[in-house]
């Protein structure tokens, strides 16, 4: 594990990708030390990597991840779910690793993380490596474009030189792109991180985003989710994944309501009836 300067903090754990020694008396959400969830994260992460990935097996592992991410992996435009296609297979194993070990809390993943619905590390290595050759999206959500004089500067000074010049992220190290992420996810992040909801965040790294100014935080990520996606990593517009067939796009961008398969026996989802109220007896004012 690699323990950057502080200059790499600024977006370094967008993503999640460092924890320091300071922790390791901490309790996580799931009971352990953080220390004892860096271990068993760190653990599963050098397993997953030594695997050779299985594409086919990912792909129906990807099944589990399609429900929020999308059959693209492209998430939605409005931040709640990040884009993942085009990830570094090092960044998805460590995110994976680190949820479910309760390393890193997400509380709307870690039940899709977890081995019973997930799998081992084969198909934590097997789905990393489906994700991350994906063809990603240049529509991603981005912010208002105001004040990108200031967000350039900031993104050359404090977050090129580990997430590289065109946002690519560095695999060895597992640093995550950030060029197509959701500008309203990197937001959320960036607060989580200061606010300390991160457990998994690196104390300097918390030190120096407590340094930017609202303005500054706006204005940086809004330039990092505007840096040019590489064409080799571009999906060809209007592409949908061809491995998901049967899934139905709809309108406005929304999650599809899951079906059931078989329907289920008539009026079982009906709604009864409300239940009329009883009839209280009337009382009159006697007379005086």
């Amino acid at each position: 594990m690699s323990h950057p300067t502080a200059a790499r903090f600024t977006l370094l754990a967008l993503l999640g990708v460092s924890l320091s020694p300071a922790f390791a008396d901490e309790t996580s959400a799931g009971g352990a030390s953080i220390g004892e969830s860096f271990s068993i994260a760190q653990a599963e992460y050098d397993q997953a990597l030594a695997l050779t990935p299985d594409l086919e097996n990912g792909r129906r592992t990807y099944l589990t991840c399609a429900v929020c991410h999308r059959p693209e992996g492209w998430g939605t435009a409005d931040g709640t779910y990040p884009q993942i296609a085009g990830q570094s297979r090092t960044v998805i194993v460590k995110q994976l690793a680190d949820i479910r070990a309760r390393n890193r809390d997400n509380p709307l993943m870690y039940p899709f993380s977890l081995p019973r619905i997930l799998g081992g590390p084969q198909q934590i290595a097997d789905v990393a490596a489906y994700v991350a050759q994906l063809p990603m999206t240049a529509h991603n959500g981005q912010g208002p474009g105001i004040d990108l004089e200031l967000g350039g500067p900031l993104y050359a000074e404090h977050c090129a030189k580990c997430h590289g010049e065109r946002g690519e992220g560095n695999e060895t190290d597992h640093i995550p792109a950030i060029a197509g992420q959701h500008y309203p996810y990197t937001m959320r992040q960036f607060d989580a991180i200061r606010e300390g909801r991160r457990k998994n965040s690196d104390p300097k790294m918390v030190k120096q985003i407590h340094g930017f100014t609202s303005r500054e935080q706006a204005a940086v990520l809004d330039y990092a989710s505007r840096l040019p996606l590489p064409p080799e990593k571009l999906a060809p517009e209007g592409w949908t994944n061809p491995d998901f067939p049967a899934y139905v796009r709809e309108p406005m961008g929304l999650p599809p309501m899951p079906t059931i398969s078989p329907a289920p026996p008539s009026g079982m989802m009906e709604i009864p009836p409300f239940p009329s109220l009883p009839a209280y007896p009337t009382t009159t004012t006697p007379e005086r």
